[in-house]
């Protein structure tokens, strides 16, 4: 079969598709970083360059600008849409991906440089690594096999690239919404790898994302920062109130405090409660990854459901305070509290963050604080769930029995992509997310990686699912 002598070729080029990862986390694509705008920007004309080599056309869409906090506009980066094929005999399958990066610094507790690609024991550490580059990459690879066996691709391909996912994709809905009838057009299916195996064993394919509501809370004092020595117990201090409406928003199990927040949340039946039981997934090896003494979940259902399938709150930051080495004592004129909200199926974004403006504003003014608060919903989406069930899906199946051996786990993900939703409604039709990467990749986090093995074998999975999906 032809996907075997392309699995063949993607095994005997092993050591450059790890080179050109290498080059791909060397480009410090933060899209949260001002000051990187312009490596975003070249992250993406690269990707462009390479599908314009192997016959691609593409066009690079410019979004407009971006307002940052500081009143300032900076350029968005372009998204690539890139068609290879236009045969009606095949179907014709849109990749979605994104290439920016999420911050990191070595000072941030690396072990290693984050930008530069590093091997320990067959496993590949750096940024952007399993998010979103080397599956991103992956799918290249393979094409790239294709073409360099002059093996014709069983079906046509589209790719849409951006590099604002990690900030919120700005502008991105508005454009696809705009190629709804022009590059969508004919797409058959939509398939995203950019999630990550429910364990480090057995691969998965996910049918469910949650949604994200992402809020900053400000508080202003004072016109400047002040000494602590001389203006405090004198003033209502900013880092004061924020601290105390942050601490109202969840409690140490969990549970959100916003009244109302889960009025919407659906029910749990049996028939959902026992498919968690059929997934294979180990709480004490979720724990020892995690790096803590004790879950809040006892069960691996309750662990999963409250991962996946429950709303739940996390405090990110607070901006303006003082974090540096070394002791300050400054009141800070102005700090911004960052935390968002996980939705889920029923829940609606706009409701949430209207639930928790009007709570933390009542929490506010009931304290009597002159201070001046400000809370904004500053970016959201909605949750997402797919019909597993579906052709793709059963493609999917396929080709994971191909190259593991096994069937796939069917999950959902706590995790949040809103662009899954925004190209499900815009063409209508099936989206899946068939992941690359393993559970303890740390995506987001210090020492993030992609294990050798899920790369290549991932590889081979998106070559037997163009064959299994062109057949569907």
């Amino acid at each position: 079969m032809a996907v075997d002598q392309v699995v063949a070729y993607l095994d005997q080029h092993q050591a450059e598709h790890v080179e050109e990862l290498e080059k791909w986390v060397a480009i410090k694509s933060v899209s949260a970083w001002p000051d990187s705008r312009d490596s975003v920007v070249n992250m993406v004309k690269l990707a462009a360059n390479i599908l314009h080599d192997i016959g691609f056309s593409h066009e690079l869409h410019d979004l407009g600008t971006q307002m940052l906090s500081d009143g300032t506009e900076i350029s968005l980066p372009p998204v690539c849409l890139a068609s290879y094929g236009n045969d009606p005999s095949k179907k014709t399958v849109l990749i979605y991906g994104h290439l920016d990066v999420q911050p990191a610094l070595l000072s941030d507790g690396w072990n290693t440089e984050p930008f530069e690609l590093t091997v320990l024991d067959d496993k590949m550490y750096g940024r952007g690594s399993t998010d979103d580059k080397g599956p991103v990459l992956g799918w290249i690879n393979v094409i790239k096999a294709y073409k360099a066996l002059n093996i014709e691709l069983p079906v046509n391909i589209k790719f849409c690239l951006e590099g604002m996912e990690e900030s919120g994709s700005v502008g991105l809905d508005k454009l696809l919404y705009e190629q709804k009838d022009a590059f969508l057009k004919g797409v058959n299916y939509v398939v995203i790898s950019d999630n990550y195996w429910v364990g480090t064993q057995k691969p998965c394919i996910t049918y469910g994302l949650r949604g994200l509501v992402y809020f900053e809370a400000a508080v202003t004092c004072a016109q400047k920062d002040l000494h602590s020595g001389v203006y405090a117990g004198a003033v209502h201090e900013a880092m004061t109130d924020l601290c105390y409406l942050l601490s109202s928003l969840v409690d140490v199990n969990g549970n959100i405090k916003v009244p109302h927040i889960n009025d919407t949340v659906a029910e749990l039946t049996e028939a959902e409660r026992d498919t968690y039981t059929e997934i294979n997934f180990s709480t004490e090896e979720f724990r020892e990854e995690v790096g803590t003494s004790k879950l809040m979940h006892s069960t691996k259902e309750d662990v999963l459901m409250h991962r996946w399938r429950y709303p739940s709150c996390s405090i990110h930051g607070i901006e303006g305070a003082f974090y540096e080495p070394g002791q300050k004592t400054v009141i800070p004129k102005k700090v911004i509290g960052k935390f968002s909200i996980r939705i889920v199926p029923n829940m609606n974004p706009k409701e949430v963050g209207e639930l928790v403006i009007k709570y933390l504003n009542e929490l506010h003014a009931a304290t009597g604080s002159p201070n001046i608060l400000k809370v904004e919903n500053v970016h959201d989406g909605e949750s997402w769930v797919s019909d597993f069930t579906h052709a793709q899906f059963q493609a999917g199946i396929k080709a994971t029995k191909n190259v593991y051996g096994v069937e796939p786990d069917l999950t959902r993900e706590g995790g949040s992509i809103p662009v899954t939703l925004t190209l499900q409604n815009v063409t209508g039709q099936n989206v899946m997310l068939l992941p690359m990467g393993a559970s303890d990749d740390g995506a987001h986090s210090q020492n993030e990686k992609l294990n050798k093995t899920n790369y290549f074998n991932g590889m081979k999975l998106m070559a037997h699912y163009f064959n299994e999906i062109a057949a569907a």
